[in-house]
């Protein structure tokens, strides 16, 4: 596990100075010390929500969307405080916010109660800097899904698996791309597995899907159906495959984050226990084998993370499997 360790701090400063325009090759791994999971003590504190997103735009936090009408809870690093932003114009949740050109965009995400939420028509869009939301465009009737993946590649949309039915079924493995540019939605491969409740990520060329479910309460099977595979996707030869090794711990409600050639995967539910999960589990996409990190401090599920300054962050979700307890804490990993 050392190594992994040394590989992920190279990922973190690489990305962390590529960002600040500089180079790692100066850093020495003789000397590493490898932290655990820091909960942040700010100031104040944000809503506890949960099937929320978390995103980081112009060097800010924000906590967005969850069960019922929530503000926007705006973090600082710099003065460590939260702050509150303008509620979306209505109830989201279960969804992978997208930081895209100073905005973060909502899409694939649900509205209303369980089991039976509908997703939500239109894509959403938070700026920032104006503390405003705009309706966007419409998503075709027949992809409309909730609980799916976001990513963006090239300056386009990638909306992947996903439920049409709330937490009833209707779970597909659809991969369409969204062009903010032309406005025109297309329809790619669809992936091997169909799931739902996870977090899509970009790892060099190629897309991946790793944990999730498939959700179906109209057969008493909500938790159940965890999907193991992992699924890769080829943007350049619009191409599918399923990885050799399976997730580990088969979970959903996960939080996925690339760095350098890892795909971070972070708590999540299962009907394992009725705490939510504390794992992160790493998978090294150059050598198709799976590690772990230290576990997070208090586990969650319905949320998402990021990594920031070298620095990977995840904050509120779930602490027990379904609905609660809400949580409103962030937590930090850093090798140093």
């Amino acid at each position: 596990m050392k190594y992994l360790y040394v590989a992920l701090l190279l990922s973190f400063v690489a990305c962390s100075q590529e960002k600040n325009g500089t180079s790692a090759e100066s850093t020495d791994s003789t000397s590493l010390n490898i932290s655990s999971w820091q909960v942040v003590k700010a100031k104040n504190e944000p809503l506890p929500r949960h099937e929320n997103a978390f995103a980081s735009v112009g060097g800010k936090f924000y906590l967005i969307g969850g069960r019922g009408s929530k503000p926007v809870d705006i973090y600082d690093p710099q003065t460590n405080s939260w702050t509150q932003g303008q509620a979306p114009p209505l109830e989201m949740h279960h969804f992978q916010a997208v930081p895209f050109q100073g905005s973060i965009y909502v899409m694939g995400a649900l509205t209303g109660g369980y089991p039976d939420e509908q997703p939500i028509p239109n894509i959403y869009i938070y700026d920032p800097a104006a503390d405003t939301w705009t309706k966007g465009a419409e998503i075709p009737k027949a992809r409309r899904r909730g609980a799916a993946g976001v990513v963006v590649r090239n300056n386009k949309f990638y909306l992947v698996d996903g439920i049409q039915r709330g937490h009833l079924g209707d779970y597909t493995n659809w991969l369409d791309t969204y062009d903010p540019v032309t406005g025109e939605w297309k329809i790619l491969a669809d992936a091997p597995h169909k799931r739902d409740h996870f977090n899509a990520a970009v790892v060099g060329d190629k897309l991946y899907a790793a944990g999730g479910r498939t959700s179906s309460a109209a057969t008493d099977q909500t938790l159940e159906l965890t999907v193991p595979q992992v699924d890769i996707y080829d943007f350049a030869a619009d191409r599918w495959t399923t990885a050799e090794q399976p997730i580990p711990t088969e979970r959903a409600g996960t939080t996925a984050i690339a760095s350098g050639q890892h795909l971070i995967i972070i708590g999540g539910e299962s009907v394992a226990h009725e705490a939510a999960h504390n794992e992160v589990e790493v998978f090294d996409t150059d050598t198709q084998q799976w590690d772990s990190l230290p576990d997070l401090n208090t586990g969650r599920h319905g949320t998402q993370g990021f990594l920031y300054n070298g620095k990977i962050y995840i904050a509120a979700g779930s602490a027990n499997r379904g609905g609660g307890p809400e949580l409103n804490d962030m937590e930090v990993f850093e090798p140093n």
